[in-house]
């Protein structure tokens, strides 16, 4: 039953994922995007942290983790998320909702995980104008864009030794990304337009470890380390500019630009190496509390066919903290008892800096994890997720953009490679 539901999310959810415009950030407009939340509802809720791991959950972001799944787990994860644009004149408001990821995973044998999955990567999606009045009249400049990158992974895990896993993911990452920009003068019949179509595909891989040694009977030491390689990824691209009529919409010229001749047509795309180093303590499924530091050297990124001579890039750096309770994970009289209650936050210095303004982003998370039966040693849940946040500013003629976001993940596990026994 429970194998049957998930090949039918697989067929019908893949294709979701790779058409879908999961953001409406005007700051997707930078970079390769919105970077998108790699990690589970679960992992999510506790400020983003991948430093905890079990052996019923999948990390998405260590692929350590996989030595420590005890059963075949699938997840998947869906999400809605509510937008506020602010301007120092205006205000507007948008809705996304978004497949977040879908993943197995497997125990292979002792200390030995392996998993397989998909998720979105980043997303482009954002539509905006800017006004200013010149010797001609008022110029208008409008620019939107759509798109994004998608991501298919494979993850081993390996138990070293006791308490210390090694682990890697093998990413390939594929999309396009359409960008465009257009240009009216007021009581000017023609306007003038800039396309950008850019189909992007590249591998990445991650590196993770995780050291996890029993403090006492009860209490348990959590470290990691994950090392995000440089993504090295192939972007081709075309260029199409021209004029419009402003009163029927209609193209009136279009040119393809020779990008092949600028050394244009294949660009590489670089996105920085990230590394995270994390920290907890916790009880087994009773509490956690952990924290988590995460460096991008995003001043090194560069993007050829889009110089905007008002933003730079810095290094980027995150902070996070969380973790979670269990009132009574063996309860038989109270289901309350036994939900896993999860809580964190985040601080993000995002390494984007428009008009001299960095772009940063504060959120915070919580929620709970429900079992799916009513008796205690059921393994699977449904994890409900709630985030709270603010990027950006309204100083400056920049936007300040507040987002509400609700998530729901399902975690279930099942018993496979089982060998049989005869008697």
């Amino acid at each position: 039953m429970i194998k049957n539901f998930i090949i039918a999310i697989l067929c019908v959810t893949s294709v979701s994922i790779y058409a879908q415009n999961s953001t409406a950030s005007p700051y997707s407009y930078f970079g390769v995007g919105d970077l998108k939340a790699t990690g589970t509802v679960e992992n999510q809720m506790m400020g983003g942290l991948s430093v905890y791991t079990d052996s019923i959950h999948i990390n998405l972001n260590n692929p350590a983790a996989y030595s420590k799944l005890g059963l075949t787990t699938y997840t998947a994860g869906l999400s809605r998320t509510e937008y506020r644009f602010e301007t120092n004149d205006s205000k507007e408001n948008a809705s996304i909702s978004n497949l977040d990821y879908l993943s197995l995973g497997f125990n292979l044998g002792k200390g030995f995980g392996l998993g397989f999955g998909l998720m979105p990567y980043s997303s482009v999606g954002y539509n905006f104008l800017s006004e200013r009045t010149t010797d001609q009249g008022l110029v208008t400049e409008s620019f939107n864009g759509e798109g994004g990158l998608n991501r298919v992974y494979i993850s081993v895990g390996y138990e070293l030794v006791k308490n210390l896993s090694l682990g890697v993911t093998g990413n390939f990452n594929f999309g396009n990304q359409n960008t465009n920009s257009y240009q009216t003068i007021e009581d000017v019949q023609f306007g003038s337009f800039n396309k950008i179509e850019s189909r992007i595909k590249g591998f990445d891989f991650n590196f993770g470890a995780s050291f996890t040694p029993a403090i006492t009977d009860k209490h348990t030491l959590f470290t990691s380390i994950v090392v995000n390689t440089q993504a090295n990824l192939v972007s081709e691209n075309t260029r199409t500019i021209g004029s419009f009529s402003t009163v029927s919409g209609r193209d009136i010229e279009v040119t393809e630009v020779d990008l092949e001749a600028q050394g244009l047509a294949r660009t590489g795309v670089q996105i920085p190496t990230t590394a995270t180093l994390g920290v907890g303590y916790g009880q087994d499924k009773k509490w956690f509390l952990g924290a988590e530091y995460s460096f991008q050297e995003l001043s090194t990124y560069e993007n050829e066919l889009s110089p905007a001579s008002n933003l730079e890039y810095q290094n980027a750096q995150t902070y996070r903290l969380g973790g979670y309770y269990i009132p009574d994970y063996t309860s038989f009289t109270s289901y309350l008892k036994r939900v896993t209650y999860r809580a964190g936050a985040k601080v993000s210095k995002s390494g984007i800096v428009v008009d001299n303004k960095e772009i940063n982003d504060f959120g915070i998370t919580f929620g709970i994890g429900l079992p799916l039966s009513s008796m205690s040693r059921s393994l699977s849940n449904i994890n409900l997720g709630f985030e709270l946040g603010k990027r950006g500013t309204k100083y400056g003629d920049l936007v300040e953009e507040s987002y509400f976001k609700v998530s729901v993940g399902l975690s279930l596990n099942d018993k496979w490679f089982i060998p049989r026994k005869i008697n």
